[in-house]
């Protein structure tokens, strides 16, 4: 799977009474689904997965895979403690035709997590999974940071095909991508090199292939058939070629996604990209097009909002910015609280220059 571009880390939906709202989940990926993104990742932290029970997060993952174009590459998140749930999620996940399993660490048993239990646990996964697997590396919330050695063993797994990493340390990134990048692997990918994902592949995997009566059976000349009498399996409407790719490092900062662009990353999954997603396009965009110095401009104009919004204020903050541009935010769960007067008075100055 080819993993480029910014995805953003969709948020959950809920009723003031916290149950999901389902609806205006449909509302915010259709939205989404409208802008230049490369895909989305749902259930990640920014979706407050370890708020959802799971029949919720099975709700969240359905809605938001029905609604998206087919065109967008979904992601999601299924990491689980144990490795035994994260592949029953990820075999979920699929039977939706999402595309990648994102993966985040195991951390509850922080004592224990020593490299040769983390390289157990994602091969186990990466065996088992119908799905490519997307490491997750998320220590502001897991406490947690996978190491640079750990993520090189497993970048050699072929069902592991690149790691979302939210340290926000640039020189973690770089040292990621120096280690891996003798890893290559062929994708497919359409003409204009674009992902090619599962929901694209559906409708002529959906059709089942037509068998026709030969002239040989109805003239009863033994019941034999000719390789013209067997009407095949239909083809995708668009052409497709191979694509060669590394291990894909996706990352997870947005006041930093020029800098892990410049240091190797392929794309980046971003909590600030729910709010703003064309903004965080347009730094990927310049920095793609060679143009270093629009690239440094968009990129300056989102470092203060990104940082203090998404990194220090976290999800109802982030929520509330959903709301000022045109997304539904609404509240978090318990025990996130909503922002205070002063905080979404501060929020509304912060995002007045990143609109949609």
């Amino acid at each position: 799977m080819l993993l480029t571009g910014i995805f953003p880390a969709l948020t959950t939906p809920f009723y003031p009474d916290g149950r999901i709202y389902a609806k205006k989940l449909e509302h915010n990926v259709d939205r989404y689904s409208r802008t230049p993104i490369a895909g989305m990742a749902v259930l990640g932290s920014t979706g407050e997965v370890v708020m959802l029970s799971e029949e919720e997060q099975r709700e969240v993952l359905r809605v938001a895979a029905e609604v998206a174009t087919p065109e967008k590459v979904l992601l999601a998140g299924v990491g689980h403690e144990s490795a035994i749930k994260t592949v029953e999620a990820a075999e979920f996940a699929a039977k939706l035709n999402y595309d990648v399993a994102l993966v985040r660490t195991p951390h509850y048993y922080r004592p224990q997590m020593k490299p040769e239990n983390l390289l157990a646990y994602y091969r186990f996964v990466g065996d088992r999974s119908p799905l490519p697997v997307l490491l997750y590396s998320v220590p502001p919330f897991t406490a947690y940071d996978l190491p640079a050695e750990v993520i090189q063993e497993l970048a050699q797994h072929p069902n592991i095909i690149g790691i979302k990493e939210s340290s926000g340390v640039i020189e973690k990134i770089a040292d990621v991508v120096a280690r891996t990048r003798n890893i290559r692997r062929t994708t497919n990918a359409t003409e204009v090199f674009s992902a090619v994902t599962a929901r694209m592949l559906k409708p002529a995997a959906a059709e089942p292939a037509r068998e026709l009566v030969s002239v040989a059976a109805l003239t009863g000349n033994g019941g034999k058939q000719t390789s013209k009498d067997v009407v095949s399996a239909p083809k995708p409407n668009f052409k497709m070629r191979s694509k060669e790719v590394g291990f894909q490092l996706l990352a997870g900062s947005a006041q930093k996604l020029l800098a892990s662009v410049e240091a190797g990353a392929a794309g980046a999954v971003l909590a600030f990209a729910s709010a703003a997603p064309t903004a965080c396009f347009e730094i990927y965009t310049a920095w793609k097009d060679g143009d270093q110095e629009l690239a440094q401009l968009k990129q300056q104009r989102i470092v203060e909002p990104a940082t203090r919004v998404a990194s220090q204020l976290g999800i109802p903050a982030l929520k509330y910015a959903l709301d000022l541009n045109g997304y539904y935010g609404g509240p978090p769960r318990l025990p996130l609280l909503p922002l205070t007067g002063d905080q979404r008075a501060e929020v509304e100055r912060l995002m007045a220059d990143v609109r949609n």
